[in-house]
């Protein structure tokens, strides 16, 4: 298993330099069976990393580019009628894949970001009065521009909580921008990446993450990070309890991908800035630096 993932994270690294965290943090989302939100400036590297992700997992994937007039109906389907037959046939939008990118998803309006809300959180959506389910494996991966951008729209609460993970890629190191400037070319590298796992193998990995155990003394500080977020005063909004599994299934992958059967406490500290910090608001500062205080704040052992 624990080969499985090397070769896993080194085929992605061969496309997207110098981001070995950030591709063990999205590959963590997926073996948690939850959604990644991916916030960054245009260019550096958000599509390519879910091209990549859904290349070497063997996925189907569909890109969807979000604009300000796309409707509903653009992600889910439409029912269309035929005169041959004289009945209305479905036909299946790009939310009937394994891994949907929603490229730019803060560019559209409320409404049509609202349409993801069911199948990200149910895996299935209501057509036409009738509940159709989505393939599985399924992961949504987005993309965000930051708010300061002209042509964006705030992703609501509702919104951001069903995604398990929000990461950036960030700026490439100086040794990626030289290997890019000397000629490497990622769009090539894609092109040569081949499935490492099945689907089987995949969700066989997914259901190993459960069985990674957690002592008593380790869910009691995750008991207490979550406590402190909802009686901070820092903290206007504290983690829900989908909040709280999603720290705790996080972690869990983590320490999978890490070839360890149990988890530490460094795993839960490695997963939270991604898992709350846009969970987190408050007059103390925005996410990331509540997530920063609350680690120092918390202590790992109980006074």
């Amino acid at each position: 298993m624990q080969k499985i993932i090397s070769a896993i994270v080194a085929d992605i690294g061969k496309v997207l330099l110098g981001k070995e965290h950030q591709v063990k943090l999205a590959l963590a989302c997926l073996l948690s069976r939850g959604h990644l939100l991916i916030e960054d400036l245009p260019g550096m590297g958000k599509t390519t990393l879910a091209h990549a992700l859904a290349q070497v997992l063997g996925l189907s994937y569909k890109r969807v580019q979000f604009t300000s007039d796309m409707l509903p109906a653009d992600i889910l389907g439409v029912s269309i009628f035929e005169r041959d037959s004289g009945e209305f046939r479905f036909h299946e939008g790009p939310v009937f894949s394994q891994l949907l990118l929603a490229d730019e998803i803060n560019r559209s309006s409320p409404k049509t970001q609202s349409a993801l809300l069911e199948a990200m959180e149910e895996r299935q959506v209501s057509i036409d009065g009738e509940t159709r389910r989505l393939p599985e494996p399924f992961f949504v991966i987005a993309t965000q521009n930051p708010l300061h951008q002209s042509g964006t729209f705030a992703l609501p609460e509702s919104q951001l909580d069903r995604f398990l993970m929000r990461i950036s890629l960030g700026y490439p190191t100086r040794e990626a921008e030289r290997a890019l400037f000397q000629g490497v070319d990622p769009r090539a590298q894609l092109q040569r990446l081949k499935p490492r796992v099945d689907i089987a193998a995949l969700q066989k990995m997914q259901g190993l993450v459960g069985q990674v155990k957690a002592s008593d003394s380790l869910l009691d500080y995750v008991e207490r990070l979550v406590l402190h977020t909802r009686q901070s005063p820092e903290c206007a909004v504290g983690l829900s309890p989908r909040g709280a599994l999603a720290l705790l299934h996080a972690a869990r992958a983590w320490a999978l991908i890490h070839g360890r059967g149990h988890l530490l406490p460094e795993d839960i500290q490695a997963v939270l800035p991604t898992v709350a910090g846009h969970r987190l608001q408050g007059e103390g500062g925005d996410g990331s630096q509540l997530v920063e205080r609350l680690m120092h704040q918390v202590d790992v052992i109980a006074a």
